[in-house]
């Protein structure tokens, strides 16, 4: 096990950290539009049919930039003063001004003049970002003078120039066994193990040093712990008596995930569904403890159904956020 394994993960993650920063001043339909019209609009033009107020919505590409009946068209990319959506939300006549008056909500000039930029500029509609397949970017020009060891730090050193900030002077050797150390494992490195880093003088001492820490079982360990929460896994049940729950087994499988280095997609699938996989292993069985981690009673009073659209509930928000939140950082 290499730290090279983690290098596409990393990759995408500075790009996407750099490209993010450089581009502040552009709009993102997902990230500053969508939000407003979501807000503001969908209530009477979004997917709720029973709500929709006429056949105009705004959640979809294709209808936000249809001719409507009346002749109107909500969006016209590049043109906001032919935009009925820009014109209804700038209008002082309250008839047909958007939102309307009596509904609560009202735009900021601020946010109005984004929409109106995000018109004029071509009013480009993307989908969310968790649907866009990851692409690996062209690699940011060397910023002179600054040191670059492998491709990450030309993204880390474009990100550091776009913030007029200046790396710092190498650390000592004591300082980088410590931190990388205590990053992957958790625990502080013992005076045998910096010895022996501060006698390597090899170029390739601290590479061995990562690769030593990666195959440790301390790492899968430390790892886990963060998985585990996102999980909300418990030795305990977590209501009524909070007695005392045997679900160690799935979280050691959590910890050889990591230390065998699992593809995310491997890791998640096998914790919602391993039991429905093909012949599924004893060890896919077990992965599903993912499911069960959420808090349960015993409590002799409690009313079946209540409990179960509780579990329910606890178990689809778990499932949709956990693995999107972690699965940004999770090496593949």
């Amino acid at each position: 096990m290499t730290i090279q394994k983690t290098l596409p993960t990393l990759l995408f993650l500075f790009s996407a950290t750099c490209t993010v920063s450089a581009a502040d001043d552009e709009i993102n339909f997902s990230r500053d539009i969508l939000p407003l019209l979501s807000e503001n609009c969908f209530n009477c033009h979004g997917p709720d049919e029973a709500n929709r107020e006429s056949d105009l919505r705004l959640d979809k590409h294709e209808t936000a930039i249809a001719k409507l009946e009346s002749g109107h068209t909500a969006v016209v990319a590049g043109k906001s003063g032919q935009s009925e959506l820009f014109k209804r939300l700038v209008s002082d006549d309250a008839d047909i001004k958007m939102p309307p008056p009596d509904s609560g909500k009202k735009l900021t000039a601020a946010q109005i003049d984004l929409i109106r930029k995000w018109i004029d500029g071509g009013a480009p509609w993307t989908g969310h970002w968790a649907f866009q397949p990851p692409t690996v970017p062209s690699t940011p020009a060397p910023v002179k003078d600054w040191r670059a060891n492998n491709p990450i730090d030309h993204f880390v050193n474009a990100r550091m120039a776009s913030a007029n900030l200046t790396p710092e002077d190498r650390g000592a050797k004591e300082t980088l066994i410590r931190r990388a150390t205590l990053d992957l494992t958790g625990l502080p490195a013992t005076i045998k193990e910096i010895d022996k880093f501060l006698a390597d003088d090899s170029e390739q001492a601290f590479e061995r040093v990562v690769d030593r820490l990666l195959a440790s079982s301390k790492y899968g360990e430390h790892m886990a712990r963060y998985w585990l929460d996102a999980a909300r896994y418990g030795d305990t049940h977590g209501l009524h008596l909070d007695n005392e729950r045997s679900i160690w087994l799935y979280r050691n499988w959590v910890i050889e995930s990591f230390n065998r280095n699992q593809s995310f997609d491997e890791f998640t699938i096998e914790q919602i569904a391993g039991d429905l996989l093909p012949e599924p292993t004893l060890q896919q069985r077990v992965a599903t403890g993912f499911n069960r981690c959420n808090v349960t009673t015993s409590e002799g009073g409690s009313i079946d159904d209540e409990y179960y659209m509780r579990y329910a509930v606890d178990r689809v928000e778990t499932t949709s956020t956990g693995s999107c939140l972690f699965g940004e950082t999770r090496a593949a």
